[in-house]
């Protein structure tokens, strides 16, 4: 199974204050990914960066505020693929992209 994360927080970022929330943004991804690759196991998950988190996730985390990333920050195995507003398109080139190479 394939997995999309979601980095994002409760509150927006002042930059994005008219777009989905994160937690709106992971619902959305899960609904097109569902209707675009419906043979496929894409889980699509929303992780809050200010929970408390471990691993990988717990680094993503502190990267999207250290940095100051623009949140929805959207990553698959590892790799940042979107931040802030994200585009059907590049996520699908990226799964695509992982779906050639498995």
């Amino acid at each position: 199974m394939e997995e999309v994360l979601v980095y994002g927080a409760g509150e927006r970022c002042a930059s994005c204050v008219n777009l989905p929330s994160s937690e709106e943004t992971a619902e959305w991804l899960r609904a097109a990914l569902e209707r675009k690759y419906p043979d496929r196991q894409i889980a699509v998950r929303y992780v809050d960066i200010h929970s408390k988190l471990s691993g990988t996730e717990a680094a993503f985390a502190a990267k999207v505020i250290n940095e100051d990333l623009f949140y929805p920050v959207v990553v698959i195995r590892n790799e940042i693929v979107s931040e802030g507003n994200p585009k059907l398109k590049d996520l699908y080139a990226v799964l695509e992209d992982h779906s050639a190479s498995a």
